[in-house]
């Protein structure tokens, strides 16, 4: 016959280590004001030496707190919006929040209001919005959110927003390429109905004007290396350019590839500037120039923002998060 499992701690076993009753143990595990500070420590000890950890679907009957930030996402695939989900969810946790994403199966008002009544169905307190195109923000004003809620965008008059400075980002990489010589430059945008893409192209064509240089016509792609690697070629045929600034580090990789297919040496015939310093970018060859987000950073101001407003304090200030150039081997002068 196998031994009995230990049993898990539970809130009586803590009342009777520290010596109090259970609804005071309830009392401390909830936040409440009515209980002394060594009481209140006492506790926090027993639960820390037992090991115990509070059924959060009891607390929730309870209490009629979740406990949980609700995500809608329009799209995972890319870096940016995974990335920021693992941002949001450690910010999260830290503060003693779950949260509970769900996925656009489509950009329009039906698979919107679906998936709000998903999230809202399991009590979640508050939303993050990570969808940048601008018909989501659009379906979103149309419909009655009944909870706090932020959206990570570059430009949005929906709600609070938390975002980087997408076109301080596209300026940066700009006058980078300026600055080590370069006249003649091309710009890989991504689909203009997503807020970034159209905000790091209008950075773009800002400092090309504040560096009084001529403005070219985007390419319109899709985020994908395979768009960068397509366009490359075709680009590459004619070459009246010295530099691309692609608007993500895929269509970047795309273009490199493109490049060594085509024979040509990156930097020292084309230089190259990408947007988002994935993971991979320092190990490209050459190592990819990129702007860098902070997705850290806009997970925690996300959540803070919500806990201010659950809160009923003032929401902090909402400038944007400047991004950061991070210069590698991929740009130099031109010849």
């Amino acid at each position: 016959m196998e031994p009995d499992k230990p049993r898990a701690p539970n809130i009586r076993d803590v009342a009777a280590r520290a010596g109090v009753s259970y609804q005071t143990v309830s009392r401390v595990l909830n936040d409440s004001t009515a209980i002394r500070p060594e009481t209140r420590q006492r506790v926090l000890a027993a639960i820390e030496e037992l090991g115990y950890r509070p059924n959060e679907a009891a607390r929730a009957l309870v209490t009629s707190r979740s406990r949980t930030i609700g995500v809608i996402s329009a799209q995972t695939a890319y870096y940016g919006p995974a990335t920021a989900i693992a941002a949001i969810e450690t910010a999260a946790r830290r503060e003693g929040y779950r949260i509970s994403a769900t996925y656009l199966a489509s950009s329009d008002r039906a698979s919107i209001q679906s998936s709000l009544s998903y999230l809202l169905a399991q009590g979640v307190e508050a939303l993050v919005v990570i969808a940048s195109q601008v018909r989501v923000f659009e379906a979103l004003e149309e419909l009655a959110v009944t909870v706090p809620y932020v959206a990570l965008a570059a430009t949005t008059g929906v709600g609070h927003r938390v975002a980087f400075d997408q076109i301080e980002g596209g300026r940066r990489a700009i006058r980078h390429l300026a600055e080590l010589g370069h006249t003649e430059i091309l710009h890989i945008a991504g689909p203009q109905d997503w807020t970034e893409a159209d905000a790091r192209m209008r950075g773009y064509l800002q400092a090309l004007d504040e560096a009084d240089l001529r403005p070219r016509a985007p390419v319109l792609g899709d985020w994908t290396a395979s768009f960068g690697y397509y366009a490359g070629l075709e680009l590459l045929r004619m070459r009246d350019f010295t530099a691309v600034f692609a608007a993500n580090d895929q269509m970047a990789l795309g273009f490199l590839h493109a490049c060594r297919d085509a024979g040509l040496d990156v930097p020292g015939d084309v230089s190259v500037v990408g947007f988002d310093d994935i993971p991979e970018a320092a190990h490209l060859a050459p190592p990819l120039t990129t702007v860098r987000q902070d997705f850290a950073e806009v997970g925690r101001r996300a959540v803070e923002r919500l806990l201010q407003e659950l809160r009923g304090e003032p929401p902090a200030d909402d400038a944007a998060i400047a991004p950061e150039l991070v210069v590698r081997a991929s740009t130099a002068r031109p010849h």
